[in-house]
C-alpha cells in the first residue's frame, strides 16, 4: 500500500473524529451550528441524535484506523476499502438527502482515498 492511500484515509479518519466531535460533544455551540447550519433551538431538540450520528462517525474513524495499523497489508486494504466506501456511500446519501456540499466536503476526500487504494 501507498504513503499516498495511507495519508488519504488518515485524513477521512481524522475527518471522522472531527465529525464525532462537533455532533457528540458541540453540537449546541455556535461552532457546530454554523457548520450544520442549525439554530439553538433545532440543536438543543436534536441532541441526542446529533450525538447518536457522531458515534456512527466514530465507528467509521475507527475501521479506517483499524485498517492503517492492521498487521496484515493486505487485509489492512481490504478493511480500509470497506470503510472508505461506507463514507463515500453516507456523502452520496447526505447529498441527496441533506446538504448537496456533503459530497464535496466528506465524499471527495473519501473518494480520492477510495481511487487511491484501487490504483496504487
Amino acid at each position: 500500500m501507498s504513503l499516498l492511500s495511507s495519508i488519504l484515509v488518515g485524513i477521512v479518519a481524522l475527518e471522522h473524529v472531527y465529525i464525532l466531535i462537533l455532533e457528540m460533544f458541540l453540537w449546541t455551540t455556535p461552532r457546530a451550528m454554523r457548520t450544520f447550519g442549525t439554530s439553538k433551538e433545532l440543536a438543543e431538540a436534536s441532541k441526542s441524535l446529533a450525538a447518536n450520528q457522531g458515534l456512527y462517525n466514530g465507528f467509521l474513524a475507527a475501521g479506517l484506523v483499524w485498517g492503517l495499523f492492521y498487521p496484515d497489508t493486505v487485509i489492512g486494504r481490504q478493511i480500509q476499502l470497506f470503510f472508505v466506501i461506507c463514507v463515500v456511500v453516507a456523502a452520496l446519501y447526505g447529498a441527496l438527502t441533506a446538504n448537496k456540499s456533503i459530497l464535496l466536503k466528506q465524499g471527495l476526500p473519501a473518494i480520492l482515498a477510495l481511487i487511491s487504494l484501487w490504483i496504487l
